[in-house]
């Protein structure tokens, strides 16, 4: 049962010594009762406390790791059902779903279509987690050998998809040194499947097959809830949820009651991240990317596509990425002088905040126009030019610090640096702050600085 915060006050150290970064320790013990820090956040509680607190310390929804050849994914730990409160940790996983029936060379065709896929994001290297591997042969040795092809083709993660004990077995084995997600265990074969995964040590999908439109939703999740409490005392503590919903409506209602059990109620046995399959609820491409996007957003943790191209790719990448940053951090790059089309001496020096946005607006529309430059960076903790300004976090002091101890000086042998135009204003005092030195007001938008460096 869990505890409340005066309950898990009373078994803290009570010393009010704000090392956890909490101001008193009863503060400290209401976020732990409501699953926003860790334990270990207190570095001075007891073992004993420790052991008495370890239902209230552990996450709501259970961390479940995929590994394969240097590559890891986490899923799970979340503690919020909005972003705005705190922030999303661990993003959902994005896997491309193969047939064993196909042939080989076209099994690895398809997983070098997806491997290969890389798209540069604000700075971010975006692509797709891994491959689904599904059984439709019913052949287990057929099902190693399209296993084997992919691994043979890919060190990206891997979900076996198969309801038979044998063909797992067979899967685990070609896919030897990798931890896959196992798919999945129902009523039927839960002890046999739920064995292959303890031997293995791998995470394990619990699916609720009941194609009987008059069960309820309720219906669904409480045979669901006892299939994790069986195979979580058989010994299989890695637990992955697919309520067996695929359509827009019942999905999202779906996923998000499980959500607020595991969140809102500390329900165990629903506490663990959701594997969805949208092309199974959706009648196109396009509704598969639709609903994909519905899941990324609420709240799949591992989302399995039957179709790859490299205009959905991109967009459900961008859309997990933003959704997955941090509200209260911007995306930043890192302050300094960036060259832009092999720049020499003579090429110009312009600044800009290191917001991530407006960086990459700025060097793409330079480097697009083929004209050579200098990009100074300044630290403005990640925020845009005027949001910067306005905050006080890029003015002249911080910019010409930003000229002086970037060494852009040693880089040109002009003194000229371009102002955004949006910080005209700044024109007077940063020739103050940089005497000897031309200060230009370069244009509002980065679309115009082709035609700017032109003049």
């Amino acid at each position: 049962m869990a505890l409340s915060g005066l309950e898990i006050y009373k078994l803290l150290p009570k010393t009010n010594c704000k090392d956890c970064g909490f101001p008193t320790c009863l503060a400290f013990a209401m976020k732990l009762a409501q699953k926003q820090v860790e334990l270990a956040a207190c570095p001075h509680v007891s073992e004993a406390a420790q052991a008495a607190l370890s239902d209230a310390a552990a996450p709501p929804i259970r961390l479940i790791t995929l590994s394969s050849n240097g590559n890891k994914l986490e899923v799970g730990n979340e503690t919020v059902l909005y972003r705005h409160e705190k922030t999303f940790f661990h993003q959902p996983g994005i896997f491309v779903r193969v047939s064993d029936d196909l042939p080989l060379d076209e099994i690895k065709a398809r997983t070098a279509e997806v491997d290969g896929y890389v798209v540069d994001y604000v700075g971010m290297p975006l692509s797709y987690d891994g491959l689904a591997i599904a059984y439709a042969s019913g052949n287990p040795e057929q099902f190693g050998d399209a296993v084997k092809a992919v691994c043979d083709t890919t060190h990206k993660l891997l979900i076996l998809i198969a309801d038979d004990p044998a063909a797992l077995k067979a899967g685990l084995a070609a896919a030897d040194g990798r931890t896959p997600l196992l798919c999945a265990a129902n009523a039927e074969n839960w002890r046999r499947v739920a064995l292959a995964a303890k031997n293995a040590k791998a995470p394990l999908v619990v699916r609720v097959d009941d194609s009987d439109p008059s069960t309820s939703s309720e219906q669904r999740l409480d045979g669901l809830a006892k299939l994790t409490e069986d195979i979580a005392k058989f010994g299989v503590d890695d637990l992955v949820l697919d309520p067996g919903v695929r359509g827009f409506n019942e999905s999202l209602a779906t996923i998000t009651h499980i959500r607020r059990l595991a969140l809102k109620e500390n329900f165990r046995a629903l506490g663990y991240p959701v594997i969805t399959f949208p092309g199974e609820g959706a009648t196109s491409q396009l509704d598969e990317v639709t609903l994909a996007g519905q899941q990324i957003a609420k709240y799949a943790g591992f989302v399995v596509l039957d179709h790859f191209t490299e205009a959905s790719a991109y967009a459900l990448l961008v859309l997990r990425a933003n959704i997955y940053t941090d509200p209260q951090k911007p995306i930043q790059v890192e302050p300094g002088v960036y060259p832009i089309n092999n720049p020499g001496p003579d090429s110009p020096l312009m600044v800009t905040t290191n917001f991530s946005i407006t960086y990459f607006s700025v060097a793409n529309e330079v480097e697009s126009s083929g004209l050579p430059g200098w990009l100074l960076v300044a630290d403005a903790e990640g925020m845009s030019v005027l949001t910067a300004w306005a905050a006080g976090k890029f003015d002249a002091e911080r910019i010409a610090k930003a000229v002086k101890e970037s060494g852009a000086s040693g880089k040109i042998s002009h003194k000229q640096v371009i102002l955004p135009g949006h910080v005209a204003v700044l024109m007077g005092e940063l020739e103050e702050e940089l005497p000897g030195w031309e200060i230009k007001v370069g244009p509002r938008e980065a679309v115009d600085l082709p035609a700017f460096l032109k003049m």
